[in-house]
């Protein structure tokens, strides 16, 4: 039966892959490899693998296969997770977090094959990638749930008011996300240079959506600033202080890669840095949102009482 820790090992792999194959994924955007593997799920009709095809640069070719060879990895940790959460016989909910991870692993290749069969759309791109995040969001609960104990307690650790503004700021953190796809998909960046095929962009103004995009940004910042300040005023404890603390660290950091961005006409490297951070801000969020509802032990939730009135 595998242990806590090996499960919590397998869980945290799960995490990393699931933000590695988005960073990747840009890769492929950014170094114009979107059609490097122009059918899916063969790489070239006939073959699976690269093939010498003058019409496709090698680098492109390789990029993009490497992008579908990480794949297998999601798919290896996916299927690890589950097979350790059920033969370790944890608690359905355990199990059904467990479940979608390779569940959600399908459907994202599936998103990528209609990617690729409609010519990197920017509209197949955006949902490939918000996909991608609810992918890290779930994932990271997935290794909230299994860190708590299956026979614990459920405790609410903030009043019902503070935990509105934590959906409040997620609700902002998706809008965000999705002004960010908007952006890419009128950017630069369209995957492929075919001058013969070019890539469809979405025909809108780029620095109107820069703006929505930042100021979305702003909203969700000013959400998380809120709820700090809620959350210090009635006293939290230090799993939320640290990942409260992380997250705006996150956010800041990336509001300033945007900037950077903006005034450097979007170069190629920022664009995969901004989408690994994404990700991370992502992580941090649902790890802020998974410690305000934690399940503890019957010992530790009676002992936390005494030690306040002490």
């Amino acid at each position: 039966m595998p242990s806590l820790r090996v499960q919590r090992i397998i869980a945290f792999a799960v995490i990393l892959s699931q933000a590695g194959i988005s960073v990747t994924g840009a890769i492929v955007r950014v170094t114009s490899s979107g059609l490097g593997c122009p059918t899916w799920p063969q790489c070239f009709p006939g073959s699976f693998t690269p093939s010498t095809v003058s019409e496709v640069p090698v680098i492109h070719q390789a990029v993009e296969f490497g992008n579908r060879m990480l794949t297998f990895a999601v798919t290896l940790c996916a299927a690890l997770v589950v097979i350790a959460v059920v033969r370790a016989r944890r608690r359905y909910e355990v199990k059904v977090y467990a479940w979608l991870m390779p569940g959600g692993t399908v459907l994202q290749a599936i998103l990528g094959g209609i990617t690729v069969r409609t010519g990197l759309l920017w509209w197949t791109v955006s949902v490939h990638l918000l996909v991608s995040m609810l992918m890290v969001w779930l994932s990271v609960l997935l290794y909230a749930k299994i860190c708590e104990p299956d026979d614990g307690i459920e405790t609410v650790r903030v009043p019902k008011p503070l935990q509105l503004l934590t959906v409040f700021s997620s609700i902002a953190l998706s809008a965000v996300l999705v002004a960010g796809t908007l952006v890419t998909g009128a950017g630069p960046h369209a995957g492929d240079k075919s001058i013969e095929k070019p890539v469809a962009r979405l025909q809108v103004e780029i620095v109107t959506l820069v703006h929505v995009h930042a100021e979305m940004l702003v909203a969700y910042l000013a959400l998380l600033i809120g709820l700090a300040c809620g959350l210090a005023a009635i006293g939290m404890n230090r799993a939320i202080r640290n990942r409260l603390i992380v997250l705006v660290v996150l956010v800041c950091s990336q509001a300033l890669v945007g900037i950077v961005q903006y005034f450097t006409n979007v170069p190629a490297a920022l664009v995969a840095v901004h989408v690994g951070g994404a990700a991370a801000c992502t992580a941090a969020t649902a790890a802020l949102w998974a410690a305000m509802r934690t399940r503890e032990s019957v010992t530790a939730v009676i002992a936390e009482p005494v030690a306040q009135n002490a």
